[in-house]
């Protein structure tokens, strides 16, 4: 367009020299060569508006030339300033989140049934959902498996040491015994109590014979004594388990409520648990076992994200499609998220709103005077030398008209 801008002047410029050589043999040629005359001041003026903007013309350094370069820094705090109070206004953010239907995207973009979708809507949701899913698995796949892991297990790891366990703990049991959920725990102890005495029936023996005297051991009132002992022990066992209100199951559910109760309000008690919890969290078995799991995680992400068909078409799948109709046919739970989602952006925007500001500020700022004026120029060149060519013509017509004026009067 500069060439074609140019040329025009030059053209101009060729038809006045020969409309002027010829017009005193055909003198209607006077109407050319003011059109042509014109032409030229009118083409002339906006070169010189036009590069004004950009450079000096002719290199010369006349006042008021290269707008651009000269006001680089004005222009950069400008943009910003305009960027701030028409962009990142939290009213203005909050007015535009208003119009989004965050949920029902989302919702659409997860029951998207596969890229061969008769809808077009759905079937540029599944390839889009193809393409981050791709992407994801890429930079999983570039990021270093040892390192990553080590953040996630160092991550978990602190969360964990954070955690007040032994709180949670008491009130999980409360909940347990409210709804009788304790009741297997019981069973099983008692079992195991059964099992345990069997094991070491001939230690009990052995203990109650050395405690019974040398005259019982001697008449052989030690292994009566033992068996009866057993057999009341034994009795009580299968009593105790057979016997929903049993009175020493009701002492066991005391003794669980006592230790729920401590567990929740025992400072002491809470550093043992908290301690032992500590100790857990260092030993190497915790610490290869979340190492397995996030082995275990990062393999199915990526294998997940490579093949989203088949991802999508198991339990995962299904339970994400189902989210997403439910997020399109529920309207108070597609309310709360697009109000949560309205108020993130809101609170991001007066939060960030002024560093963003300071980002274009300074990237402007950063830039050479050159930069700015070529990547300008190259946005709006095009349509600055239509105002040359524009010009040309305007002001050749212009000519004309007075040229037709000044005849006539």
């Amino acid at each position: 367009m500069r060439r074609v801008a140019t040329g025009l002047l030059v053209a101009m410029a060729l038809l006045y020299v020969a409309a002027r050589a010829f017009e005193p043999r055909h003198p209607w040629l006077g109407y050319v060569r003011a059109f042509a005359e014109a032409a030229m001041v009118g083409g002339l003026a906006d070169w010189f508006a036009v590069t004004a903007l950009f450079r000096h013309p002719l290199g010369l350094p006349i006042p008021h030339t290269a707008i651009i370069p000269r006001n680089k820094d004005r222009i950069g705090d400008a943009l910003a300033s305009f960027l701030r109070q028409n962009f990142l206004i939290p009213s203005v953010v909050a007015r535009r989140m208003r119009r989004l239907d965050l949920a029902g995207a989302t919702g659409r973009f997860l029951a998207a049934p596969g890229p061969a979708a008769a809808d077009p809507a759905l079937a540029r949701a599944s390839r889009l959902r193809l393409g981050a899913s791709r992407l994801i698995a890429d930079i999983v796949g570039a990021l270093d498996a040892e390192r990553l892991g080590g953040m996630v297990r160092a991550a978990v790891s602190q969360r964990l040491a954070a955690l007040d366990i032994a709180p949670i703990l008491g009130q999980a049991l409360d909940a347990a015994i409210d709804r009788n959920r304790h009741v297997p725990i019981l069973d099983n102890a008692i079992e195991w109590v059964g099992r345990t005495l069997v094991a070491h029936e001939e230690t009990i023996r052995a203990m109650i014979s050395e405690r019974a005297g040398s005259v019982m051991r001697w008449t052989g009132l030690d292994e009566k004594l033992a068996n009866k002992i057993l057999d009341g022990l034994y009795r009580l066992i299968e009593e105790v388990g057979e016997d929903p209100e049993h009175p020493l199951r009701d002492k066991a559910e005391e003794g669980l409520v006592d230790f729920a109760r401590r567990l929740r309000e025992d400072p002491l008690l809470q550093n043992k648990v908290n301690a032992f919890k500590d100790e857990l969290i260092a030993s190497p078995a915790v610490a290869a076992w979340l190492d397995g799991l996030w082995a275990q995680a990062r393999t199915a992400l990526l294998k997940g994200a490579r093949d989203p068909q088949a991802a999508m078409a198991g339990r995962l799948g299904e339970t994400l499609r189902q989210l997403g109709t439910t997020l399109q046919t529920e309207p108070r739970l597609a309310r709360t998220i697009n109000l949560f989602a309205r108020r993130a952006t809101v609170g991001i925007a007066a939060t960030y709103g002024d560093g963003i500001v300071r980002l274009v500020s300074d990237t402007v700022r950063g830039w050479d005077a050159q930069t700015v004026t070529g990547r300008l120029e190259q946005a709006v060149g095009r349509d600055l030398q239509y105002i040359r060519v524009n010009g040309t013509l305007v002001g050749g017509l212009v000519g004309l008209a007075i040229h037709l004026v000044d005849i006539w009067l």
